[in-house]
């Protein structure tokens, strides 16, 4: 890496160096990119089922124009934005039973790009057996319309993690379009200083008072990418939190709402989301909400606000009057303000950015591989059938020590390892054996002199 030019005299502007390039490798995401072929192996959320009505949807995927439909047979079809016989965009198109027929001549193409028929021409024609439209397969789950974009004979089962089936929940699709590149989106889930800063100390309290106590932090690997750990006093309690990512683009997150004043063990996550490149200078985070008791300990959430565009938290969008936004800054106007793409060489991290660096390391790691002919990390762990994951909020009733720092650090530590690590993890019943442990260490704390 380029050495950077540091000057640290006041009024320096003007004699500061051109800005570099973006980091190419890790944000830019056309065919044949590293980064780009590399999130193409996986299944991608593309639209909620609410978008998909009896018109076609013209949407954009790493920077490819294409049309997403839904036959009347109830099968959803997305393909290349032109038709194939004269270039007329099928988003103009009619939705048939079968498929999608262009509006120009009539040609209808199925849902896996098959030409059905070319009425224009001779009953006897055989042009529709020699030419195939693009398309991409899809799969649809839960409200969520997901496509595969990369090499046919490379496409994976669509995966299932622990968190789509826990008891009580609901999982409620939503979806928020950022202008900016999908990187600087997705490693906000690994920074968990702004939490402190943004959240709460900067205008005003987003979440809860407790977000507002700098935590011990530590980012620790998983079987599915990583982890980052919050450990923080809180009055008589110590709150434990990780937020998910599985890599690539995936990332969980725990309550939005916690407060840390409730002992829990293991509350699973609030939020699963993707941060989906629609191309270099524009992303969408597609994923859903979870409502469950443990995810709302203080009934706030609204599943009424979630849905296109929209969320039931501050800060999400760019929708409210600039000033507001000014004053009162949330997510969305931190990530989105970084530049379209944010250039990492101007950056100056800090011991709070551990976790930002981290990711970035992963994921050069993982498309390298794959640019190299290698197949992409998953993890290779099953619990009942599906890939458990490490998200949570923790919080016990552990009184202050003389060193209350350095305990804080080790109730953190021996938490993040019965939740990433052990047998127990591939166990039927592995959410009981981690809530078990927890709280058999946490009556080990409380039954040892303060």
């Amino acid at each position: 890496m380029t050495q950077k030019t540091i000057l640290i005299k006041p009024y320096s502007a003007y004699e500061r160096e051109r800005q570099p390039a973006e980091s190419i490798e890790l944000t830019h995401v056309e065919k044949g990119s590293p980064m780009g072929e590399y999130l193409r192996r996986f299944w991608q959320p593309l639209a909620l089922s609410a978008e998909l009505g009896e018109l076609p949807k013209a949407v954009r995927m790493f920077g490819e124009d294409l049309v997403l439909f839904r036959a009347k047979n109830g099968k959803p079809g997305l393909l290349e934005k032109h038709c194939s016989h004269r270039g007329t965009s099928l988003e103009f198109g009619i939705c048939e039973d079968e498929g999608l027929r262009c509006c120009y001549h009539g040609w209808l193409f199925g849902v896996d790009g098959t030409i059905l028929e070319t009425p224009g021409d001779p009953p006897d024609s055989q042009l529709r057996f020699n030419v195939c439209h693009g398309a991409y397969p899809l799969h649809e789950y839960r409200g969520i319309i997901f496509g595969y974009f990369g090499p046919p004979d490379e496409k994976p089962e669509f995966p299932v993690f622990d968190t789509y089936g826990i008891d009580d929940d609901r999982l409620v699709p939503y979806c928020i379009t950022y202008p900016c590149n999908w990187l600087q989106v997705h490693e906000n889930v690994m920074d968990p200083a702004h939490g402190v800063f943004l959240h709460t100390r900067i205008s005003f309290t987003q979440f809860a008072e407790a977000w507002g106590e700098l935590p011990e932090m530590d980012f620790v690997p998983t079987p599915a990418g990583m982890i980052y750990v919050t450990t923080r006093r809180w009055k008589d309690k110590v709150w434990v939190r990780s937020n998910d990512i599985i890599l690539p683009n995936l990332a969980q997150v725990g309550h939005i709402w916690e407060d840390g004043q409730e002992d829990k063990s293991f509350a699973r996550v609030a939020i699963t989301r993707w941060t989906t490149p629609i191309d270099n200078h524009t992303c969408r985070i597609i994923g859903w909400r979870h409502f469950h008791p443990d995810a709302d300990p203080r009934g706030i959430a609204d599943e009424a606000q979630c849905g296109v565009e929209s969320v039931d938290f501050f800060g999400q969008n760019g929708e409210r009057p600039y000033e507001d936004r000014q004053r009162m800054p949330g997510d969305f106007d931190a990530q989105v303000s970084q530049r379209p793409i944010a250039i990492h060489e101007l950056e100056n991290l800090t011991r709070c950015d551990r976790g930002v660096a981290m990711l970035r390391q992963l994921l050069r790691r993982e498309s390298r591989k794959v640019a190299e002919g290698g197949k992409p990390s998953v993890s290779p762990l099953r619990t009942s059938g599906v890939t458990p994951t490490y998200a949570h909020d923790t919080v016990i009733t552990a009184p202050p020590r003389d060193d209350d720092t350095a305990f804080i650090r080790e109730v953190g530590k021996t938490i993040t390892g019965i939740v990433v690590r052990g047998e127990h993890h591939e166990a039927d019943d592995r959410d009981e054996q981690v809530r078990a442990r927890i709280e058999d260490y946490a009556q080990s704390l409380a039954s040892t002199t303060v």
